[in-house]
């Protein structure tokens, strides 16, 4: 009993001690200066002996309150490309402590604002104080030319009063913007090099035309994104045998219930929406039987629409799947699925 009372008081002295050391500046400032010397040296390992995707992004237009829109980076044995951009995703790659320089273009599968809107950060975010070369490549459907020049013609006073302050050595000018690339999908290899080839294909959400997926090859590993779809046969063929497919998913079942309650709060464009979009996105179910038939290792789910915001709202979201396929995950931001090379292994962590 004594012993239990002088171990409370020293407990007690130790917590005033600290309590007053940590009002001391000295103290306050060392204990600031480790802790932003862990948080800039802070990288994640995105595991360059293999082929990784991180998602950074697991919503649609839909809120949620811990989601990012639509993005996914891929890293291909050291190099970083990043497919789609929705607003909040960027953040998340920072928070992550991502290398933003290592990234070496993006890809959007088409020009929906869910899927461009964070373009200006990713591009301030491999501009200032990196070590790229050139404008930021950005690989897209016809129209992304509209797109970037959009984004540079906003931010062209932000480069200017950039470089002004900075200096060429930090931000410079002649580097700033983006260098447009459509995608010919008579010549759909967009990306072969270095062991990595990047397929685009056309996959249908009318009356978004052209809109695509891309597939990633490297050194025997692959991973397809499907980008927003319906139900699509060009997909399940340029799925074919891959170890991952990171496919849309929307449950219409759910929207139905929205579309009500929308209806009798008095919102019927609200209900029109959600009505209007049931045509051109995929079921979990569909995208389910499109994993079967493509014969992929693994589904992820992403893209998700209405995101899930608890375990209940999952549950009726994903009903139904597992009779039809078993071999399946859902994203949440910072899911991350690394390939080794040289394996037949998926690996399927969470970063925080």
């Amino acid at each position: 009993m004594k012993f239990l009372k002088y171990f409370l008081a020293f407990i007690c002295l130790s917590v005033l001690l600290i309590f007053i050391l940590l009002r001391i500046p000295a103290v306050e400032d060392k204990v600031l200066t480790s802790a932003l010397n862990n948080l800039l040296n802070q990288e994640v390992d995105l595991y360059d002996n293999s082929l990784t995707a991180l998602v950074c992004g697991s919503r649609s237009p839909l809120p949620h309150p811990r989601r990012a829109e639509t993005c996914i980076l891929i890293n291909a044995g050291g190099s970083y490309y990043v497919i789609d951009v929705g607003d909040g995703s960027v953040s998340n790659l920072r928070n992550y402590g991502v290398n933003l320089g290592k990234i070496k273009a993006v890809l959007l599968t088409h020009l929906h604002s869910d899927h461009i809107s964070d373009l200006a950060d990713i591009h301030m975010g491999t501009w200032i104080a990196q070590s790229r070369t050139k404008r930021l490549d950005v690989y897209g459907p016809s129209g992304v030319e509209l797109v970037t020049k959009g984004f540079e013609d906003a931010y062209k006073l932000d480069y200017k009063y950039r470089n002004e302050h900075h200096g060429d050595e930090v931000a410079p000018i002649n580097i700033a913007g983006f260098d447009p690339h459509p995608v010919d999908l008579l010549n759909p290899v967009v990306i072969n090099e270095n062991g990595l080839k990047v397929t685009a294909f056309k996959v249908p959400h009318d009356p978004v035309k052209p809109a695509l997926g891309y597939r990633f090859d490297f050194k025997g590993r692959s991973i397809v994104i499907s980008g927003d779809t319906s139900y699509s046969e060009n997909l399940i063929t340029h799925a074919k045998d891959a170890d991952v497919l990171f496919h849309e998913a929307q449950a219409n079942h759910i929207l139905e219930i929205m579309k009500g309650v929308a209806n009798k709060a008095g919102n019927p464009l609200t209900a029109k929406i959600l009505d209007d979009i049931t045509t051109y996105h995929t079921t979990p179910k569909d995208a389910a039987k499109v994993a079967n038939l493509a014969n992929v290792d693994h589904l992820v789910f992403y893209h998700l629409t209405p995101s899930p915001r608890n375990s209940i709202m999952e549950r009726i979201f994903f009903r139904g799947v597992n009779k039809i396929r078993k071999d399946w995950s859902v994203a949440d931001d910072g899911t991350m699925v690394v390939l080794p090379l040289d394996s037949d292994e998926i690996k399927i962590s969470k970063v925080n």
